[in-house]
């Protein structure tokens, strides 16, 4: 007899008895539940016989499930929770080390560097210090491509050829390493130094922790001389020139919207609007028989160029080449034509972290954050690889000369270039212009784009591209012919590629 039972039917061979019951019983609900019994103890009979067949290893014609051999012993279930018990040891490089929140002090000259932020193929702080963080035994190989795996978070972003007096990182490190300053630096080349080190809360993040950054400018004098006035290294600043040049600088004091003062950051966005905490200029003094003054500005946040563009728009004030009000009309919606000055003279001084050290400074576990211990060997790093480095590159390259003959290029006024770029108006516009902007433009025109990001940085990216080992002094041959022509980092000029492409093309038209 069959049962139907879903889509199939169950079979009952052995239990004639049911069958009997089923087709005498005239009553359904007794036929039912002596159905389900019979049911029941056909399934635990199942059991047993399969379990029989199993040890034995009988095979299907004698009766048996066909299993010709037992279990493998990892099926076992005992084995499975041996596993779990004892696990496989690691190697004794990934064994997890237990690591801590730490606040790193440093200090760096940014010659040579496309500034703070890792960028993959290029030169920067980040990937040197990071490096020397993995051959410290401090990072491993994951954390170097994912720095975010330890929290790495840095307090302010330098842009290229920035320096930095004092710079705070944070990043979880292992505790087992005794002094992991001199191990750093051990590893890291003499512009970049680890001046110490802090153990912060679990929480702590350098950059949102931050209440406010100092930065400042170190400029020569000779950029605030008048145009009735010859420009020259040994012009020397009058008390009255310095009195207008602090004067100038405390309109910018306050909070304001600097959209202006940056690229793309457009009126209606709330982040274009910073607080100036305070903004000051120091004594001049004089270094390489150049008189020099330090602007030093204090505020809650920067953006890109903010300070820079800041510093370029004083300057062209006390040279006569805009009225005082263009700072004021700089915060109105319209967007007007601001100068960026050069990034020589540009120096992170020190993020603050006044919060942090009112809440946890003083409650015996954490320490502040105020590194008197290291002020010392930071002014002593600071004259050896910042100032100085500083002066001679403005002796070298008159960065700040040729910098200032661009100046009445500018309008100062309302761009008449709809739109949100960092530009300055085409030289077509010459109606927007003075008669000695006009001049200029027509002498450059072939030389010079009016492009004041272009310019900026049209210089060659390939100093401060990381070579392959593979590739290092191998130089083409036609480079070598070359007269004089710069060289990039595959050992071909710019002409020789012009050259290059010239002669395919020629092939293919043949």
């Amino acid at each position: 007899m069959a049962v139907n039972i879903g889509r199939g039917h169950l079979v009952l061979p052995k239990y004639n008895f049911i069958n009997k019951v089923i087709y005498h019983s005239s009553t359904w609900l007794p036929v039912t539940q002596f159905c389900i019994f019979g049911l029941q103890q056909l399934l635990t009979s199942n059991r047993m016989e399969a379990k029989s067949d199993s040890s034995s290893g009988a095979p299907p014609e004698q009766g048996g499930t066909g299993i010709k051999r037992p279990l493998e012993p990892e099926m076992r279930e005992e084995y499975v929770k041996r596993i779990q018990l004892d696990p496989v040891p690691e190697e004794v490089d990934s064994v997890r080390r237990k690591r801590r929140k730490y606040a790193l002090l440093l200090s760096y000259s940014g010659k040579g560097y496309l500034g703070m932020q890792r960028n993959p193929g290029f030169r920067t702080i980040e990937g040197d210090l990071l490096d020397a963080m993995k051959h410290a035994n401090l990072m491993t190989d994951e954390g170097l491509q994912c720095p975010q795996m330890f929290q790495f978070q840095r307090a302010a972003r330098t842009d290229k050829g920035v320096s930095a007096a004092k710079q705070v990182v944070s990043v979880k490190l292992p505790d087992d390493v005794p002094d992991m300053v001199n191990e750093v630096n051990k590893h890291l080349c003499d512009q970049i130094r680890v001046m110490a080190i802090r153990r912060t809360t679990k929480g702590f993040n350098c950059k949102t922790w931050c209440d406010s950054r100092t930065y400042s400018y170190m400029c020569p004098t000779f950029a605030f001389a008048s145009l009735e006035e010859i420009t020259k290294e040994d012009y020397r600043i009058t008390p009255d020139v310095l009195e207008k040049l602090r004067s100038t600088l405390k309109v910018y004091k306050g909070t304001h919207n600097f959209h202006n003062f940056t690229a793309r950051k457009k009126f209606q966005e709330d982040s274009a609007k910073r607080y100036i905490i305070d903004i000051e200029c120091g004594d001049p003094f004089e270094r390489e028989s150049i008189e020099w003054v330090t602007i030093r500005i204090k505020g809650q946040s920067f953006m890109l160029h903010q300070i820079r563009k800041m510093v370029g728009l004083a300057i062209a004030v006390l040279r006569g080449l805009a009225s005082p009000d263009v700072i004021s009309k700089a915060w109105g919606k319209d967007r007007v034509d601001v100068p960026i000055a050069p990034s020589l003279g540009l120096v992170l001084e020190e993020p603050h972290y006044d919060k942090y050290n009112l809440r946890y400074g003083s409650d015996g576990i954490h320490e502040a954050l105020s590194w008197d211990e290291a002020s010392k060997k930071i002014e002593e790093f600071r004259e050896k690889y910042i100032n100085s480095t500083i002066i001679s590159t403005e002796i070298q390259e008159k960065s700040m000369l040729k910098w200032l003959e661009t100046l009445p290029l500018h309008t100062y006024d309302v761009r008449e270039i709809p739109g949100d770029e960092v530009t300055e108006a085409p030289s077509n516009q010459q109606s927007t212009r003075s008669a000695f902007g006009r001049a200029k433009v027509r002498l450059n025109m072939s030389q010079n784009s009016d492009d004041e990001e272009a310019d900026e940085d049209d210089g060659d990216l390939d100093q401060y591209r990381i070579v392959p080992k593979e590739n290092e002094g191998k130089v083409d041959k036609k480079s070598e012919a070359s007269n004089g022509d710069e060289v990039g980092v595959n050992g071909i000029c710019s002409k020789e590629k012009t050259a290059e492409k010239t002669d395919t093309t020629e092939i293919t038209k043949e």
